[in-house]
């Protein structure tokens, strides 16, 4: 059996990223009273006129991903670190300033939390900062945002009144254990920000919100969370929660002679409900 002829693809390269991913940093400030220990995480991605180095192999515009990351670290020791997002303002204007073929520079950084115990020694938190900064030559955009934030309320939480079908064995429960990771993700709009100031506010702000809220659902929590942090602070324009339901089970202790008063649980990680939602201020969606 003859094989048709191949027919000729004239492919055009839609789009293409390229940079230096999971670049790790410790930065040791040794000063006279006490150390300062900031631990980031980075991933660097140029956006730019690389076409040549995909459709022909030429080179010549391709600044190594191994230079990405050794700018990284010497632009560290030249410049103390004070908020993640002032970094990676720094490493753009470094990459747009001496690369005329980028574009655009996104840095996205997770900044791991250490605490103090003495001048000297930390304890590592299970939370983390992150920071999402795009420069382009007509400016840049900030997002920032908190991750694994574990957060759990023993009352004001209920879950009742939804869908029952042949499948569903969930009972409705007035009295829950509501358990989650808060991811969030907040973009500022234009102007200065005290970046470190804020992201604590906010956080504080997601904490205080969780554990006041009366509770009918995630979705409902997530939603009032998300319009506190819009209500307070006039700087944020949009902001983006993920909060998978970390479950709690009842359980049944009736085999053994006993009862459960609401106070013996199995948590369980997997599997877990999965929650998102993005709230902006009225107007700024066509439609609202």
């Amino acid at each position: 059996m003859d094989t048709p002829p191949t027919e000729a693809v004239d492919a055009v390269l839609a789009a293409d990223t390229y940079g230096k991913s999971r670049v790790r940093l410790i930065k040791l400030a040794r000063r006279p009273d006490r150390h300062d220990l900031k631990e980031i995480t980075l991933q660097i991605l140029f956006r730019g006129d690389f076409a040549s180095c995909y459709e022909t192999g030429d080179n010549s515009k391709i600044l190594p991903t191994d230079t990405i990351k050794n700018t990284v670290y010497a632009m560290a020791r030249r410049h103390d670190i004070d908020a993640i997002e002032e970094f990676a303002e720094r490493l753009i204007d470094h990459f747009l300033k001496n690369n005329p073929q980028v574009s655009e520079v996104r840095v996205e950084m997770t900044e791991h939390l250490w605490s103090r115990v003495a001048p000297a020694a930390f304890t590592r938190e299970s939370q983390k900062r992150t920071a999402m900064v795009t420069g382009t030559r007509d400016g840049v955009t900030i997002q920032a945002g908190i991750d694994d934030l574990t957060i759990l309320k023993s009352a004001g939480s209920a879950f009742e009144g939804y869908i029952k079908d042949p499948y569903t064995t969930l009972k409705e429960a007035s009295d829950r254990i509501f358990a989650t990771a808060v991811r969030a993700m907040w973009r500022y709009s234009a102007g200065a920000v005290d970046f470190n100031a804020r992201w604590t506010a906010i956080r504080q702000e997601i904490l205080e919100t969780f554990a006041a809220h009366d509770s009918r659902s995630v979705q409902h929590t997530l939603h009032a969370i998300g319009q506190e942090v819009l209500k307070r602070f006039q700087d944020v324009a949009e902001i983006e929660l993920t909060m998978p339901n970390k479950h709690a089970l009842l359980v049944d202790l009736a085999p053994f002679g006993l009862d459960n008063p609401n106070e013996v649980f199995l948590p369980i990680d997997e599997p877990s409900g999965y929650i998102q939602g993005k709230l902006v201020r009225r107007g700024a969606v066509s439609g609202r």
